[in-house]
């Protein structure tokens, strides 16, 4: 997907263009775009003998369609559980927690 958003409407011979060496070959990158076609995440028009495939959600909201899922498989459905494996790992400190929460209590007290 990020290729096609950079890309623009394209084949998909013109994203295996995109790929160094060794490319994929163009038949796994049409049965990729079917797929993602499949899943609500592009469309296509006939043009020749092939198809041009253009996204049709925003970048945005396929990142949280993907979050939502991983988040479904590998953390048991809880972004709590997220949450506590990013203090684990290190990676967000109590005081980021904090202001975070500071943060989201005032956006939902309306005192920006």
């Amino acid at each position: 997907m990020e290729r096609i958003w950079s890309y623009g409407p394209c084949a998909p011979k013109d994203i295996v263009e995109l790929y160094d060496a060794p490319k994929p070959h163009v038949n796994t990158v049409a049965t990729m775009f079917q797929s993602l076609e499949r899943k609500g995440f592009l469309t296509h028009v006939v043009r020749g003998r092939g198809y041009i495939y253009t996204p049709i959600v925003r970048k945005e909201d396929y990142g949280r369609s993907r979050f939502s899922s991983f988040v479904k498989r590998y953390f048991n459905n809880s972004y709590m559980n997220v949450v506590s494996a990013l203090v684990h790992d290190d990676c967000v400190s109590r005081e980021e927690l904090e202001e975070f929460l500071a943060n989201l209590k005032q956006q939902r007290d309306g005192t920006n």
